[in-house]
């Protein structure tokens, strides 16, 4: 590897949340320290922002594979591509009560997939398929192209997806088995209550006497007799109407598309971001 693994692990922090945020407010301070810290200040020196948030994204490409490099490019590659002309809608980090989704999409069916790194454990793989399983039509693993065989014990209905080193490959390795069932217990702690009150009056053209305390129970009683075709096709309608804004870098400055997505950004805040980063330069 040429560069020191520590020093790729805090470069790769240059892509998180905290870090955006800051930028938007015009404050580089984290990024200058970080060039300081690994005797890079003076190479970099009149050189913008966004390039070098470019190099350092390629070296992470080439040298260290995290979640964030590899969500990224799978979303550039595949997801993007998913959504074309259709009403369609990608998640980040949707919380599903005891679990939390890598990525998650919406337009015919629902998809889940669960991102496993060579820098991950896989300790805590079965409990979330299991979730995963409860509401998802079909379930996804990506993996490093070395761990197949490894990744290949669990669930055959779910899917595996392989990466390659340098991240410029996913490939099917073993289809997903579609399951239409939905588990309510997880589907209610998904959905906002006006989701289900929705799905409630849409199915039934009415709703019962309820109020702020007992709503919630009556109505997963209700939801829990629709039959599982209906109310799939219900929950992918509720996530597909919710305010998420999937608005994607295409080729240029895609490196920034997953923590865009992340922080949920419309499409004039992404171009305020490239923006201060093209007309900020290294003192």
């Amino acid at each position: 590897m040429s560069t020191d693994i520590n020093q790729l692990r805090d470069l790769s922090t240059l892509f998180t949340r905290s870090e955006i945020l800051r930028l938007l407010k015009n404050d580089f301070g984290s990024v200058d320290k970080k060039l300081i810290r690994y005797d890079l200040i003076d190479k970099r020196r009149g050189s913008t922002y966004l390039k070098i948030f470019k190099e350092e994204y390629r070296k992470l490409q080439k040298n260290y594979q995290n979640e964030y490099v590899v969500k990224n490019e799978f979303l550039n590659q595949k997801l993007i591509k998913e959504i074309g002309n259709r009403r369609s809608v990608i998640f980040n980090e949707m919380r599903l009560g005891s679990a939390t989704a890598d990525l998650a999409i919406f337009n015919g069916v629902s998809k889940v997939f669960e991102i496993k790194t060579i820098l991950d454990k896989e300790y805590r793989l079965s409990k979330q398929l299991e979730v995963y399983k409860k509401i998802f039509n079909e379930v996804y693993v990506i993996v490093p192209q070395e761990n197949v065989l490894q990744y290949m014990k669990y669930d055959s209905n779910v899917a595996i997806i392989s990466y390659d080193s340098e991240i410029t490959e996913f490939r099917v390795e073993r289809e997903a088995i579609k399951n239409i069932d939905i588990d309510i217990d997880v589907l209610m702690n998904v959905l906002h209550s006006k989701e289900y009150l929705n799905i409630t009056y849409d199915y039934y053209d009415e709703l019962p006497e309820i109020n702020a305390f007992n709503q919630f129970e009556v109505c997963k009683s209700l939801i829990s007799k629709i039959p599982y075709e209906k109310l799939n096709y219900s929950f992918i309608e509720a996530m597909k109407n919710r305010k998420v804004y999937n608005s994607f870098f295409n080729k240029v400055n895609n490196e920034f598309n997953q923590v865009c997505l992340s922080l949920n950004l419309k499409e004039e805040q992404r171009k305020d971001l490239i923006n201060k980063l093209k007309t900020h330069k290294v003192c």
